[in-house]
Parts: structure tokens; sequence; C-alpha cells
């Protein structure tokens, strides 16, 4: 063993890392640290503080690197497939934990959960993604998905699809939520024709539009908030 017979330095400083984790949580850690942390799950035999520093440097912040591909991640030359995977898991995690968070409440009096959950789960995108959130006659989240990937405007977005599949998870209102990959989140006149085109289609089905929510990159734009609805 090199060192005289010691460990090697880094494993006495992934112990102090875990306890100060143990002991503060995430308030007593820097965010690399944090990311140094998890990867010292997946990389047992390397110090990983310089890998850590250099991802957040790579994608810009903790987030640049949580919202980064798999391929992005590997062609990092910074992490292998396993760790790469092992920081996405993360993020699917966090999506997964924030639907809970939304499901069976009522989302008019919980709006900062609906927002935190349509940001993790469409401001990194790279394309628009158009998603829905199908409500129950209480306003309780009762299922979502992405339904179009891809540029968004009227001709992609069928009014019907949008109303068959709130009849199939027996929707009575719905939250529109896109994002704009450029990162700022004012909406188009496209989206506001968009919203208009919606609200008129469901409304003959007696189905409402409670909001439309567009994610920038680090803020976000509500038409109910904005008086738009």
């Amino acid at each position: 063993m090199k060192n005289g017979g010691k460990s090697p330095h880094h494993l006495g400083h992934r112990k102090r890392l875990r306890e100060r984790f143990r002991n503060t949580a995430s308030d007593g850690l820097h965010p690399y640290e944090l990311l140094e942390l998890l990867l010292t799950y997946a990389i047992p035999r390397r110090d990983v503080k310089a890998i850590s520093k250099a991802l957040i440097v790579r994608f810009g912040s903790l987030p640049g690197v949580l919202d980064a591909t798999q391929m992005e991640l590997e062609n990092s030359s910074a992490i292998g497939p396993t760790s790469a995977t092992l920081i996405r898991l993360i993020k699917a995690l966090c999506g997964a934990y924030l639907a809970s968070r939304i499901e069976r409440r009522d989302l008019l009096s919980s709006p900062r959960e609906v927002v935190d959950f349509c940001k993790v789960t469409l401001s990194g995108l790279a394309h628009e993604a158009f998603m829905v959130i199908y409500l129950n006659t209480k306003n309780e989240a009762v299922g979502h998905e992405i339904v179009h990937e891809g540029t968004i405007d009227r001709a992609v977005i069928y009014p019907r699809r949008l109303i068959e599949a709130a009849l199939a998870h027996h929707a009575a209102g719905l939250i529109l939520v896109h994002n704009h990959p450029s990162g700022d989140p004012a909406p188009s006149d496209e989206d506001r024709r968009l919203t208009r085109t919606m609200i008129e289609a469901t409304r003959a089905m007696d189905i409402r539009i409670l909001d439309h929510i567009i994610v920038g990159r680090d803020r976000h734009f509500s038409f109910l908030s904005a008086g738009l609805l």
C-alpha cells in the first residue's frame, strides 16, 4: 500500500464528507461536495473532488449536471456510464418525488409544488415538450403525461387528442405545461393563440384549463398568475 501503509488520503476525506452530510444534510455542503459525495458510491477508488468540480464547470451548475443527458455526461470525459446513470437516476427520483407531492391534493392551493414538478420535468430539455397534468373535480392531480415533443404550435397539439386524453383520465380540469429551451419563459404570440384554442375546445366538453405554465431555465410564466385565463 502507498503512503507507508496508510490509506489513500481521499478515503479519509470521503468519511468526513459523509459524516458532515449525516450531521447537517445538504445545509453544510457546497453543491460540488454533494455531487462528490454521490459519486463516491459509483467510483470507489478515485478522488472524485476534482471530477465533481469539473462537471459543474462543464455544465454551468449542479442543476446543469442533473439536466445533462447520458451521452453528454459520458462525453464529458470525467465519468463513465455507471456514474452518468447514477446522476440521471437522482433527477428521475426527484421528479417521481415531486409528482407524488401533487397527487390527490388541491393544486390551486399548492402552486409552488406544481411549478417545482414542472421545472424538474421539463426545464433541462434541449427541445420543446408539451405536458398535461390531469385533474379531477377537486382540482387534484390524477395523472400527467408529455403529449408532444418538438416545435410546439396549434398544428401539432390537436385539441381532439387533448380532449380524448382528458376523457380517458376522467379529468375535469387540465394544467398545460411546456418549456422554452431558450431559457426565457415569456409567452410568444403562438403560445397565447394555442392557449385560447385549447380553452375554447375544452369548454365545449365542460373541461377547464386551470393554467398554462411555461418553464424557462431559472424562471417560469403562469397564464393564471398573469391574469390571462
